[in-house]
């Protein structure tokens, strides 16, 4: 019954995971030290060592494409190495001081895209492209992190799926610890047969 709680607690959690990666934040390292905690609580009886470090490949695999489309999409829009940094560090400076929009939920997730294309337009006019051009690739940046959010979404469901399947609390896929050694599994108890001479027996 407490394993089951427990993985009652992990759905929750990676749940939220879930939610807070659509608002552009760490959704998916929630997700990894949940899915650890489990493991630790449960003692590796359902999620091994393995399982953790799949889902650690994931995680980082999808930060990187996640850190990568904005760039991306500035460059598949024509942009050159200034849209690229642009769209990256604009990228960054809109999820924190971009966030205000009274969107719920969404706010972070907009101000990460407005501040893409702000950062990708502003470092192509700096290098002395036109304004409709530069905007033309800003586009093409928020439209890219827009693709790769989506993906990181997508990892993070692959995730849990996995999670959801391994932690399951029905049958034991991995052994417990095992005991330290110099300990006896079970107590050895001495007792005396009164009809045998006082002979002492062993159970």
């Amino acid at each position: 019954m407490y394993h089951f709680l427990l993985y009652l607690c992990l759905i929750a959690a990676l749940l939220f995971g879930l939610l807070i990666t659509v608002m552009a934040l760490p959704g998916l390292w929630l997700m990894l030290a949940a899915t650890a905690g489990y493991a630790w609580l449960t003692h590796g009886a359902y999620i091994a060592w393995r399982t953790l470090a799949v889902l650690l490949a994931l995680a980082l695999v999808a930060e990187v494409i996640e850190a990568a489309s904005a760039g991306a999409g500035a460059k598949r829009a024509g942009g050159g190495r200034r849209g690229l940094w642009g769209a990256i560090i604009g990228g960054i400076l809109g999820g924190i001081f971009l966030s205000f929009i009274p969107i719920p939920i969404l706010s972070t997730f907009v101000g990460v895209c407005l501040g893409t294309f702000l950062g990708a337009t502003i470092a192509e006019l700096s290098g002395g492209r036109e304004l409709g051009r530069s905007a033309i690739i800003g586009v093409g940046a928020a439209a890219g992190r827009v693709k790769g959010t989506l993906l990181k979404l997508g990892f993070g469901l692959l995730m849990m799926a996995i999670v959801l399947w391994s932690g399951l609390p029905i049958n034991r896929r991995h052994a417990l610890p095992s005991a330290s050694p110099g300990t006896q599994p079970a107590a050895q108890f001495q007792m005396i047969n009164p009809g045998s001479n006082g002979v002492a027996m062993s159970v």
